[in-house]
């Protein structure tokens, strides 16, 4: 069990008054059997209204509507929890789907159905040519070791490069340049299950890392796979690793773009390009 305390600063300079229109902020954890959110401070300015919600994936959802026009946006999210998920290989998959291929029951293909087509459609052809090295048609191979090898293959052959652009890489994009964000990574593995039949979905949150890497500061994003009988299980191609109990996981959607922590616009009579900083630290404390 970790106790962590999550501190994520969103700030943006305008350079002349602006209307803030509508933001909605993804900021909080997910809660549930692995994580407990014991403490949880949310510090806005310029003066709002704040309005929480769940959406349709029950992600925590902060609507925020802005009273007066601002020169600065500062967001200041704090949150302390309990992490328990120690053991992330602890699960016993279902007996008919040990084995790739399987077919998920018809009943469970409704509710799966937003999770298995591809997200790049256009690039089906790109990443089925690629999953050739891992399966064929015909072949019979362990689910779980499918996955692991898939999920390794892309944190080791792939370089990790930070990129402040918005949205995704294609998959056809991140196989031609053989480099790519998280969000990139998770994004490629997501649709080489989906080639497989298996559904998948992308997963925004943080990454508790206890020695400093060239990724820390940041949000992070990994996959989610649905395995029958173990539920929803992540894997993060970034590190190649299960994801345990230093992945904290904060928003899930069946599309990489749609779960930015931020997002919102303002409109203005003097165009000027804002700036922005953002500041992430996930450390964890004795408790």
């Amino acid at each position: 069990m970790r106790y962590l305390l999550i501190e994520h600063d969103t700030v943006y300079d305008y350079g002349n008054p602006v209307t803030l229109l509508q933001h909605r902020l993804l900021l909080r954890p997910r809660e549930g059997r692995d994580i407990h959110v014991e403490t949880a401070e949310l510090r806005i300015a310029p003066a709002h209204r704040l309005r929480w919600q769940r959406d349709a994936y029950d992600n925590a959802l902060a609507v925020v509507d802005f009273l007066e026009p601002a020169r600065r946006l500062s967001i200041e999210s704090r949150v302390g929890l309990r992490h328990y998920q120690d053991r992330p290989l602890d699960f016993v998959v279902a007996e008919y789907a040990v084995h790739f291929p399987f077919q998920y029951p018809a009943w469970e293909r409704i509710d799966l159905g937003p999770y298995l087509p591809p997200v790049f459609g256009q690039d089906s052809a790109a990443v089925g040519a690629w999953l050739e090295q891992f399966w064929r048609v015909g072949q019979v191979v362990e689910t779980y070791l499918l996955l692991d090898r898939i999920n390794k293959a892309i944190a080791a052959g792939f370089v990790y490069q930070p990129r402040e652009e918005p949205g995704v890489q294609s998959p056809a994009t991140t196989l031609a340049r053989r480099a790519g964000s998280c969000r990139d990574f998770a994004t490629l593995l997501i649709d080489a299950c989906h080639w497989l039949g298996l559904a998948a979905r992308f997963v925004s949150g943080y990454l508790y890392e206890p020695t400093p890497i060239p990724a820390a500061g940041a949000t992070h994003a990994w996959a989610e796979v649905y395995l029958p009988g173990a539920g929803w299980r992540g894997f993060d191609a970034t590190s190649g690793q299960v994801v345990g109990d230093r992945h904290i996981a904060v928003a899930v959607h069946r599309h990489p773009e749609a779960v930015s922590p931020v997002t919102g616009a303002f409109t203005t009579v003097s165009p000027e390009s804002p700036t922005m900083q953002v500041a992430v630290r996930v450390a964890e404390i004795a408790g």
